[in-house]
């Protein structure tokens, strides 16, 4: 019964590693812009710096999610 449930599902094993390689970075987007906000709030003369900082953690981060979409096409095959 289980090695059933276990063809079904191999269609769209890409989309689900996407899926699951995605929550990583969206996690961390969060969590990057929520203390960034909140340091700007405690510290506004320091915005450009904060922004900066911000922006490029956000580049990075999202640098992530693209390899997570790129990676099951790639060795998938």
């Amino acid at each position: 019964m289980a090695m059933g449930i276990l063809a079904e599902v191999t269609g769209s094993l890409g989309s689900i590693g996407y899926g699951l390689a995605a929550i990583g970075p969206g996690i961390g987007v969060g969590i990057i812009f929520g203390q960034g906000v909140q340091a700007i709030a405690r510290q506004p003369e320091a915005y450009g710096l904060i922004r900066q900082n911000m922006l490029l953690g956000f580049v990075l981060t999202e640098a992530l999610a693209l390899i997570g979409l790129v990676a099951p096409f790639m060795f998938g095959q």
